[in-house]
């Protein structure tokens, strides 16, 4: 049970830094589309973030998880040079791979603005590889502070980051723009209408995620401690044979959650939503699935914690039983999520979204689901990267980028955005059972199938129960779906009555452990 709760609290540190970051970005949703009330308006930022993460997924090569591996081969102190070794090698890669790119897009960003359908807006385009750049570099030392065990410094980092992130948000797009518009202190308008200009516009997010990652830099800088640029061919070569195919496995999966957004634009029928346009479309359905990324927190979370975890027992015998246990309640928790978000759409989105963003709340659930299979996914890949095998990750990629590219090309002009959604779906699927399938024959694991299928199965007919009861009073829809979720919740008790009722008896222990109090306490 050690094992767990080591894997459960690195889980909890790193997803303070990782909740905290998509609650309050989330949380800037209703101010962003109050600022750009217009659909249309956001849908290059959309498009320009798409791009980020695809880029992104390729610039770093694959050389975060390749770190991971090749530290933790160099345990013990008496290595500590092999590990710094890897670590320089790691990250002047990454300084290529980062700064080359950026500086042709920041050469050429208004054709690239063109290319992509959004003339007149290469600043953001600009800023959007400085923001790739900055990210791409930092990728390994992030990964070193993990591997070091420094999470009270990672979280650190990204805390301030999203502080900054935040304050400038709304310093940009509430204060200056109200303020230049004439809303509010007068007084300031020459000052504010000096920093915002609305030909810039929804830029200034960018702007802001820039300014508050370049701090990264300054933040972090003894993550970088006893940095050498170094390059060596036969290393590089032994590097990037381990990370290439782990690149694109991470490609793969940020493909499937941005190949809608990419492909949205170009596929969709002219009018095919009376009154907006494909951009407006892609405005709405870019900031509904912003209530998607309550998976994505477990997922992120999980995942910080899990690498080192996993690589540092890869080869403990009990391996493949922990691989099972842990992905067993990692479903549970992601299914809680599922039904906890879909069954309260009603409120989330009153809360979180302009009306002329909240016709697309439809596609959340559907996301939801996707992100959990992709989840899923991503425990059980364990299996090709603790054995070696990553070029099967390789295969998986090829699939799963083939089905997301054809799904989406098939149903964005019959479905519109809904398309997108079971694209994304359909891809998820068709890689959590490859993955499971290539697995079980090269690394079996005693998975807990059963328990799966009944809590995805289960809060799958309940969330689509609960949607063909529409109730447009939300004092009367609200409690109703809470209602729901609770009783939801009283059934994974009852069904992991075992697991709870041990749970309940170590924390009842724990005070007996407590020295007794003499009676001169009383």
């Amino acid at each position: 049970m050690s094992t767990f709760k080591k894997l459960a609290s690195d889980t909890a540190l790193y997803g303070i830094s990782t909740i905290l970051a998509r609650s309050i970005n989330f949380a800037l949703a209703p101010i962003q589309t109050y600022a750009f009330r217009q659909p249309a308006d956001l849908s290059s930022n959309v498009t320009i973030y798409a791009w980020i993460g695809v880029l992104l997924a390729i610039y770093t090569l694959g050389l975060e998880t390749a770190y991971f591996r090749f530290a933790a081969r160099a345990k013990g102190d008496e290595r500590a040079d092999e590990r710094q070794l890897v670590f320089n090698r790691s990250t002047s890669l990454l300084i290529l791979s980062g700064l080359i790119p950026a500086l042709l897009t920041t050469l050429f960003a208004d054709q690239i603005a063109v290319q992509m359908g959004y003339p007149g807006e290469g600043i953001a385009v600009m800023w959007g590889g400085v923001i790739l750049a900055i990210d791409t570099i930092m990728a390994v030392p992030f990964a070193r502070l993990r591997v070091e065990n420094k999470a009270k410094q990672f979280v650190l980092a990204k805390v301030l980051n999203i502080l900054i992130n935040v304050a400038l948000n709304v310093f940009f797009i509430v204060l200056c723009k109200d303020i230049a518009e004439g809303d509010y202190l007068p007084a300031l308008r020459p000052v504010a209408a000096f920093i915002y200009r609305p030909e810039i516009g929804p830029a200034y997010i960018l702007l802001a995620n820039l300014i508050a990652n370049g701090l990264y830099l300054v933040l972090l800088r003894n993550a970088f401690s006893g940095f050498r640029f170094t390059l060596d061919r036969a290393a590089t070569q032994t590097l990037l044979a381990y990370s290439f195919p782990i690149m694109l496995t991470g490609l793969s999966g940020v493909l499937n959650q941005l190949t809608d957004r990419l492909l949205l634009r170009q596929f969709l029928p002219d009018g095919f939503y009376p009154g907006l346009t494909a951009k407006d479309a892609l405005g709405i359905y870019g900031n509904c699935l912003k209530l998607s990324i309550f998976m994505a927190l477990a997922i992120n979370s999980f995942k910080f914690a899990a690498d080192p975890f996993f690589f540092s027992r890869a080869e403990d015998k009990n391996s493949p039983k922990l691989l099972a246990d842990v992905t067993k309640w990692f479903i549970i928790v992601c299914v809680v999520l599922w039904v906890g978000v879909s069954l309260n759409l009603d409120i989330i989105g009153k809360l979180t979204l302009s009306a002329e963003y909240r016709v697309g709340l439809g596609v959340v659930p559907i996301l939801l689901l996707a992100n959990l299979l992709l989840g899923v996914y991503y425990n059980i890949s364990f299996w090709f990267k603790l054995s070696d095998k990553t070029s099967f990750g390789t295969i998986i990629t090829v699939v799963g980028t083939a089905v997301t590219a054809l799904f989406n090309v098939l149903l964005i002009p019959k479905m519109g955005y809904m398309g997108c959604a079971w694209a994304f779906l359909a891809s998820s699927f068709v890689m959590m059972v490859l993955c499971y399938v290539l697995g079980e024959k090269y690394y079996p694991v005693p998975y807990h199938l059963r328990s799966a299928f009944f809590y995805i199965v289960s809060a799958g007919l309940l969330i689509y129960g609960s949607s063909l009861v529409q109730i447009p009073n939300l004092w009367i829809s609200v409690p109703y779906h809470m209602t729901l979720f609770v009783l939801y919740l009283g059934i994974i008790a009852i069904v992991e009555r075992d697991t709870v009722r041990l749970a309940l008896q170590r924390i009842r222990r724990r005070p007996a452990q407590q020295p007794a109090p003499s009676r001169s306490d009383g």
